[in-house]
Formats: C-alpha cells, sequence, structure tokens
C-alpha cells in the first residue's frame, strides 16, 4: 500500500478556487447566500485551521486530563448546538441533553478504547478525539430532528393529547405517540445510511484510512465499529433525551413552561 501523499498548501489553494462556481450558480440564480457562504467558508478555514494546530498540540502532549477536559468540551458544545438548532429556550432541556449525550459517549469511548482498539496508552488523543468528534458528530442532527418533532407534535396534536387524557390515559400514555414518532424520524437517516453503506456509498472514515496508507480490510473493520458505535450512541441519546425533556414537559403541563424561540 502507498504511504499517505501530503498536500501542498499552493496545491489546497488552487483546488480552492472551484469555489467560485458555486458562488457563481448562487449570484447567477439570485439566491442572495454568496454573503453568507463566504463567512462560512472563512470560518470553516479559521477554524480548522487553529484545530489542526491544537490537535497536533493535543496528540504530542497526550494528557489523559487535558484529553478529557476536550471530550467534555465538545459534549458541552453539542448539547448547546442541539438546543439551540432546536429552537428550544429551556435550560433545563440543556441540562438534559448534555446528560443524554455523556451517558452515550462515555460508556462507548470506554468500551473501544479498552477492550476493542486498545491503543497505547489507553486514552492516546489520535483515537480517543476523533471517535468522540464522530460519536457525537452523527448523533447532533439525530437528536434536533427528535427534539423539533417532539414538541411540534404537542403543538400540532394538542386536541389528540388532550382527548387521551380525558379518555383516563395517563400524561405519559396520552404523550407516547409523539415519542415514538420523534425517535422514528430522528434514526431514519442513519437507517438509509447503514442500509446503503458500501453499495451506494464509501463511508468518510474508511475513505480516509484508505487514502492515509491501510488496507482496505482493516479500514473497514474501523467503519463496521464506527457505524456500529454511532446507532448505538444515537439510539441511547436519543431515548434518554426525549424521556427527559419528555419529563420535564409533563411536569410543567405540557407546552405551558417551554418557549420556542420565534
Amino acid at each position: 500500500m502507498q504511504a499517505s501523499i501530503d498536500i501542498s498548501w499552493p496545491q489546497l489553494g488552487l483546488f480552492a478556487s472551484l469555489l467560485l462556481i458555486p458562488l457563481f450558480i448562487n449570484a447567477h440564480f439570485k439566491l442572495g447566500i454568496n454573503k453568507s457562504t463566504i463567512i462560512s467558508l472563512l470560518r470553516m478555514l479559521v477554524q480548522l485551521f487553529l484545530l489542526g494546530l491544537y490537535l497536533e498540540y493535543i496528540f504530542a502532549l497526550d494528557s489523559i486530563a487535558l484529553n478529557i477536559t476536550w471530550v467534555i468540551l465538545m459534549i458541552a458544545m453539542g448539547s448547546y448546538s442541539i438546543i439551540s438548532k432546536s429552537d428550544l429556550s429551556s435550560r433545563k432541556l440543556l441540562l438534559a441533553n448534555a446528560l443524554a449525550l455523556s451517558c452515550a459517549l462515555l460508556p462507548l469511548l470506554l468500551v473501544m478504547s479498552l477492550l476493542v482498539i486498545q491503543p497505547s496508552p489507553r486514552y492516546n488523543a489520535q483515537y480517543m478525539i476523533p471517535l468522540a468528534g464522530m460519536l457525537l458528530g452523527n448523533s447532533l442532527s439525530g437528536n434536533i430532528v427528535a427534539l423539533q418533532t417532539l414538541f411540534d407534535a404537542f403543538k400540532q396534536r394538542q386536541d389528540e393529547y388532550e382527548a387521551a387524557i380525558a379518555l383516563g390515559a395517563s400524561p405519559y400514555q396520552a404523550s407516547f405517540p409523539f415519542l415514538q414518532q420523534a425517535m422514528k424520524k430522528a434514526q431514519a437517516p442513519i437507517l438509509a445510511s447503514m442500509a446503503t453503506t458500501g453499495i451506494v456509498t464509501l463511508p468518510g472514515m474508511m475513505t480516509g484510512q484508505i487514502l492515509g496508507g491501510v488496507t482496505p480490510m482493516v479500514a473497514i473493520k474501523y467503519q463496521l465499529l464506527i457505524l456500529i458505535a454511532i446507532f448505538v450512541m444515537l439510539s441511547v441519546s436519543l431515548s434518554i433525551t426525549l424521556l427527559l425533556s419528555l419529563r420535564y414537559s409533563l411536569a410543567n403541563n405540557g407546552l405551558i413552561k417551554i418557549k420556542l424561540n420565534s
């Protein structure tokens, strides 16, 4: 297998000139998003460059305290992103989501580090940080969809909820169909992705490892590992997030105390 081929900054800069194509398309169709597109691209450039410098420092230092601190920061930022993107303003929902992500992520990291990959040392930042990032990153959109679906159902199907209560159902029983709908909708993309992986799509992690010089079979093993972990992570985090959010909502009489940002 050929070793990983480095890309020079001038080569990358030349390739980046292709971004003029989508900018031209946006201008041609008068989408009015060129400014936000340029800002997003510049933010991506700065953030990734700074992240690369920081990760090189973390990898070189490889401190268990620093690694854990970084993972906690990732969980906090991920929770904030989920709640803000879901248009929810409750701090208790933020704490519930942070707890859900922690309960789903940390045990998985321990299992993968201690029993499966077994890097040396076990808290090796080269494995710990990227794995945590992939698991969290693939759980964000699912949790956002789940929360939006749950609270939209409360708003749009309030009559159905009240009718079930009038017929003697408990608040949890009356809201259970909303919970089911939220979980199904949130898990649909990952199920579709798993069903087409290897035939329709070549996953990013596997592609990256192959480009880095790893043999295809080793890359497949890591891809299977991460896909299984992502599905478990998403399922656990969804369950805890929705149950805690539902409990808080019902304790405050449905949506009365859940303020949606408008």
